[in-house]
C-alpha cells in the first residue's frame, strides 16, 4: 500500500464525505493480534533518543494541510470536484516574491527559517491541472500568513493567499517546504501476516487538548473494519492497524480496498512525542482532501 494506492482510496473517500458528511470515527476496541505490541515495542525503543527523534523535535514538520480553504468553500459540487482533483485555472498575475526566507514561530516559543516559496510554486502546488471539467479560477495573490499545526505544536507561518472568483475569502497555501524528514532508525516490518498489521493511511487530525488522535486506517469489503492499537513512551507514541474479524482465516479482502476513521484515545497529551506507524517505522503522515501529503513518502 503506497502513496499511489494511498491516493486513490483518500481521494474516493474525499467525495464520499464531502457528498454525504464526515461521520462518526470508530474507536479501538478488539483485542490486537500477538505480534503488534512487540513490533511498536521494537519502533518505540529505535526511535526514542535517536538521533533521528532529536532531528524531528527540532524541524518544521506539518500536521495538518498546508492548504486551508476559504471559508465559506465549497459553492456547489463541481467546485468540490475542481478542488479535489486540482483543476484550477489562473486568470490574472503572480507576484513576484518578495524576499527569500520566512519564518515558522511557535506559539510554545522558538522559530526556524526556511525557504520561502513563490507565488508560481504554490500555486502550481495547488492547480495541478488545468484539463476539462469543473476548475476553480485563481485571480490573484498576495504573501500573508496563517496558523498551522505541527509537530511542535502550533505555528505561524507565511501563506500565499489566493483569491478565488466567487469566493469572499481566500485559499491559502503555506509558504514553505517541510524540513528534510530524518532517516528512520528501523525499516518497515517484514513478513508480517495479511491484515495483522498494515500500514496506516494518514493521520486526520490531533484533539486541541492532544488527548486522542484520528488516523484513516485500510482495510477490506469482506472483514469487520480496521482497529488501531497504541504504546505510549515518554519520547513516542505508536499505532499499529490491523484488520477486526476477517473472513478466509484472517487474510485482507483487498479486491474492495476501503480506508476507515479510528480515533484512539491517549493517557496523556501527545504533545512532542512522535506518532510513529508500527509497521513503516516512520512518523504517521498528515492527510487532506487529496490525500496523504506527498512530503512524508
Amino acid at each position: 500500500m503506497r502513496t499511489s494506492v494511498s491516493r486513490t482510496v483518500q481521494l474516493l473517500t474525499a467525495l464520499g464525505l464531502l457528498a454525504a458528511g464526515c461521520g462518526a470515527a470508530t474507536e479501538q476496541a478488539a483485542e490486537p493480534p500477538p505480534q503488534t505490541r512487540a513490533r511498536a515495542q521494537k519502533v518505540a525503543k529505535a526511535w526514542d533518543g535517536s538521533p533521528a527523534a532529536e532531528i524531528w523535535r527540532e524541524g518544521y514538520y506539518p500536521m495538518a494541510d498546508t492548504v486551508q480553504l476559504p471559508e465559506d468553500a465549497f459553492h456547489n459540487d463541481a467546485d468540490k470536484e475542481a478542488y479535489l482533483t486540482d483543476n484550477f485555472v489562473l486568470r490574472g498575475e503572480l507576484p513576484g516574491t518578495p524576499e527569500e526566507e520566512g519564518k515558522v514561530t511557535w506559539e510554545r516559543g522558538g522559530s526556524l527559517t526556511l525557504p520561502l516559496m513563490g507565488a508560481r510554486e504554490a500555486y502550481e502546488r495547488v492547480g495541478r491541472s488545468s484539463g476539462p471539467g469543473p476548475h476553480l479560477t485563481v485571480t490573484g495573490a498576495r504573501l500573508g500568513e496563517t496558523t498551522l499545526a505541527t509537530s511542535r505544536g502550533p505555528a505561524t507561518v507565511p501563506a500565499w493567499l489566493f483569491t478565488i472568483e466567487g469566493y469572499d475569502t481566500p485559499l491559502k497555501r503555506v509558504a514553505l517546504d517541510p524540513s528534510k524528514l530524518p532517516e528512520p532508525p528501523i525499516g518497515p516490518a517484514r513478513d508480517a501476516p495479511t491484515g495483522e498489521l498494515g500500514e496506516l493511511n494518514e493521520l486526520v487530525e490531533v484533539s486541541e487538548n492532544g488527548r486522542s488522535v484520528t488516523v484513516h486506517a485500510f482495510h477490506g469489503s469482506c472483514d469487520d473494519g480496521p482497529a488501531v492499537d497504541v504504546l505510549e513512551t515518554d519520547g513516542s507514541v505508536v499505532l499499529s492497524a490491523y484488520v477486526v474479524d476477517t473472513s478466509d482465516e484472517g487474510a485482507l479482502c483487498t479486491s474492495d480496498l476501503r480506508s476507515k476513521k479510528v480515533t484512539v484515545e491517549l493517557d496523556r497529551p501527545l504533545a512532542d512525542r512522535i506518532l510513529l506507524d508500527a509497521f513503516t517505522g516512520r512518523p504517521v503522515p498528515h492527510g487532506n482532501l487529496t490525500g496523504p501529503s506527498p512530503s512524508w513518502r
